[in-house]
């Protein structure tokens, strides 16, 4: 594996690995010239864990050669977030990202990355950033598609994998991938949990042993509200209240949200369907954490 943080080092690396030929028996993906070496590309904020691991896993099964993206955005931290104290150690990750096959590990800084400053010209979410977590964290899914459109266009892999628990941002980069013509196969893997249920994320290392046994309420509240929607339950109300009355009973954890919404729009639904998402924000303690799971 390769380590770069300069883009013209990242340049030279998909240079010679574009020019080389495929090997004769890989069958990876679709479409394409038989002998084109498909490009995959997994952004991260780093502090790698399985959850990233398997989309690592999920890229090398798509593709001929793996990049792997560590870079904590600061555009996409409102004021008072937690962008100086977000969990780093670069040598971990880059451990990490070698045991799993990543071909280059790409981890430039911030002047690096954005050498002018914060960019003048955003990406900016529109009306699908309104609802979710774009309600409570204005400007955040602009920051996030500025940087992925940014990584999008230096990298130009043939297909990016994000994952599910950061449900709505998916959403939003697969429409902005569409409405701008990237060309770029968005592909969504599921969220990967700890053995009590809690989905695994970076920020869980700022939970106390308490608070961590708090923040299982969210994945419970989730899975009693989709047991009881297989009984037949369709009030989405009723849905909601189930996994915002689990998580309310914790001393440590307070709601921000919870919703069901369509996968595709992310319009409020009042009557869940088969592929209905029920989604959940709250704060334990001080850390906020987002969950979600598909009624299926």
């Amino acid at each position: 594996m390769k380590t770069v943080d300069t883009v013209a080092g990242l340049h030279a690396f998909l240079e010679e690995a574009r020019e080389a030929t495929r090997p004769p028996d890989a069958d990876r993906g679709s479409g394409g010239s038989m002998d084109r070496r498909r490009l995959a590309l997994v952004p991260t904020m780093g502090y790698l864990h399985e959850g990233h691991l398997s989309l690592v896993d999920r890229a090398r099964a798509r593709a001929d050669v793996v990049v792997l993206s560590v870079f904590v955005n600061p555009l996409q931290f409102g004021p008072g977030e937690d962008l100086e104290r977000y969990p780093r150690d670069l040598a971990r990750d880059a451990e990490l990202a070698l045991s799993r096959g990543v071909d280059l590990l790409f981890a430039p800084g911030t002047e690096e990355f954005y050498p002018r400053g914060a960019p003048d010209i955003r990406v900016t979410a529109g009306p699908l950033a309104d609802r979710l977590c774009g309600h409570y964290r204005p400007g955040h899914f602009d920051g996030v598609l500025t940087v992925v459109a940014k990584l999008f266009n230096v990298v130009r892999p043939d297909v990016a994998v994000f994952g599910q628990k950061d449900f709505q941002q998916a959403v939003l980069i697969r429409r902005m991938a569409e409405d701008l013509d990237f060309g770029i196969e968005i592909d969504v893997a599921p969220i990967v949990r700890e053995e009590d249920g809690l989905a695994m994320s970076s920020r869980n290392t700022y939970l106390s042993p308490s608070e961590r046994k708090s923040a299982t309420a969210l994945y419970r509240g989730l899975s009693k509200a989709r047991d009881v929607f297989l009984t037949g339950e369709r009030d989405g109300a009723r849905l909601c209240g189930i996994v915002a009355d689990m998580v309310g009973r914790e001393p440590d954890a307070r709601v921000q949200y919870v919703e069901l919404v369509d996968p595709h729009s992310l319009d409020r639904l009042d009557v869940a369907v088969p592929g209905s998402v029920l989604a959940v924000a709250a704060f334990v303690g001080t850390t906020r954490l987002i969950d979600n799971i598909v009624l299926v």
